[in-house]
C-alpha cells in the first residue's frame, strides 16, 4: 500500500490500471488497497466508466486525500499574486 500511496503522491490522480502497470501489482491486489486505503480515508476514489472505440472501460481513479501537490516551476499569474 506505500507503493500505491508513494506513486499517487507523485504523480496526483490516477487510474487503478496505471498503478497496477507503473507498480507491478496486479490490478485485482490493486484495488483491494485502494478499497482499503479508501477505508482508512487516505485516498478518495470514483468509479469511472469510458468508452474507447466503443468498448466500454470500468476503472477507479483515484488521488491522495487532503494532498496539494507543490506549485510548479515558473512565473505566476498576477491574480496568483495578489492573493498571498
Amino acid at each position: 500500500m506505500k507503493e500505491i500511496l508513494q506513486f499517487l503522491k507523485k504523480h496526483g490522480e490516477s487510474l487503478d490500471a496505471e498503478i497496477a502497470v507503473a507498480t507491478g501489482i496486479p490490478l485485482g491486489k490493486v484495488r483491494l488497497h485502494l478499497s482499503e486505503l479508501a477505508a482508512k480515508n487516505e485516498v478518495v476514489v470514483c468509479h469511472k466508466t469510458t468508452f474507447e472505440n466503443g468498448k466500454k472501460i470500468k476503472g477507479i481513479t483515484c488521488r491522495v486525500a487532503g494532498f496539494i501537490p507543490p506549485a510548479a516551476p515558473g512565473r505566476k499569474s498576477k491574480a496568483q499574486l495578489n492573493l498571498s
